[in-house]
């Protein structure tokens, strides 16, 4: 799991298109740190009050801020742009396709602090900025599998090379349900509580099947054939039988795997001839999904069994 530096290049790269972000100059140093997963409003920070000033996030310029510096007079104007750029200010956001004046993209030239400009209203673009900023910041890591999204279940499937792993998900896809990644998964943590899973940007939508070689599943299945992200919900491990020492024949017991410091339910599924692997797996999906909503089929079996072995109380005088 790994968290690293986020530069103003990634934060840009990654959501210029999304928040209609260009560049105005001001300055080229695309590696300046952005330290913290927010958006701030430097108004306070302006009128001269900087003492808690959040210099380390991305700055944003919205009518008050541009309208109140253009009321200053010139020469106080500029000792406010020397002052504020005296901060590592990772980079500056014009809302509403506002400019800044020419003093002020002067000292942020000096500074080599970069501007950038988006057509959306401040507060719109402070919301969605937050929450890319939130997935850039939080923790990601790499899982080896394939993953497929079955009615909703978010499924990971592991096996040795030559299980039938990539057969599996082919005939699950036949069956109508979405390939989310294959052969290796992008995790991203959310919130601490879920894991959202996706694909590489340049294997998307392609799967390598072993004889066949690289198919592209979306012209050959459909767009519902693809899905680009899904929260992880289940693994299942494929391993040969004789690797499998003892099967769990009930299913009393929930077996778990720790992913990214969460707990994710964990299916190991013995492989042999005539298995039918896409099967299993699907019910193992539906499986999964019957337990997270309460219901337990081994439980109920079982308390069925014991209230039938539980001897009946004879009434008194009979």
């Amino acid at each position: 799991m790994e968290r690293a530096a986020v530069t103003v290049e990634q934060f840009i790269k990654e959501n210029s298109r999304a928040l209609g972000i260009r560049s105005l100059g001001g300055g080229d140093s695309l590696r300046r740190i952005i330290r913290e997963p927010t958006v701030n409003r430097p108004g306070l920070a302006l009128t001269g009050f900087t003492r808690y000033f959040a210099y380390k996030r991305v700055q944003v310029m919205g009518h008050a801020e541009v309208y109140y510096l253009r009321s200053l007079p010139h020469e106080e104007r500029l000792a406010r742009y020397a002052y504020l750029f005296a901060y590592k200010i990772p980079c500056f956001v014009f809302s509403r396709n506002l400019k800044p004046d020419p003093d002020f993209v002067a000292a942020a030239e000096q500074s080599r602090v970069p501007i950038f400009q988006t057509p959306l209203v401040t507060m719109k673009f402070i919301n969605l900025a937050t929450l890319a900023l939130e997935t850039i910041f939080a923790p990601h890591a790499t899982e080896l599998g394939s993953m497929v999204d079955i009615l909703g279940v978010g499924v990971i499937i592991r096996g040795e090379s030559g299980i039938g792993k990539s057969e599996a998900v082919l005939a699950l896809i036949e069956r109508g349900y979405s390939l989310v990644a294959d052969d290796v998964v992008k995790a991203t943590l959310v919130d601490g509580r879920d894991i959202l899973c996706t694909s590489s940007e340049i294997t998307r939508n392609h799967m390598e099947v072993r004889g066949i070689g690289i198919i592209n599943v979306a012209s050959m299945f459909g767009i519902k054939g693809i899905r680009t992200e899904k929260t992880l919900d289940l693994v299942i491990s494929l391993k040969a039988w004789n690797e499998v020492q003892d099967v769990d024949r009930l299913g009393m017991e929930q077996a778990f795997v720790t992913i990214m410091g969460l707990q994710i339910p964990h299916i190991t599924i013995p492989v042999r001839p005539g298995r039918d692997l896409a099967r299993l797996i699907e019910v193992a999906a539906f499986q999964t999904k019957l337990n997270k909503s309460g219901y337990n089929a081994a439980q109920e079996l079982n308390n069925r069994l014991i209230a039938q072995m539980t001897p009946t109380a004879i009434p008194p005088g009979k």
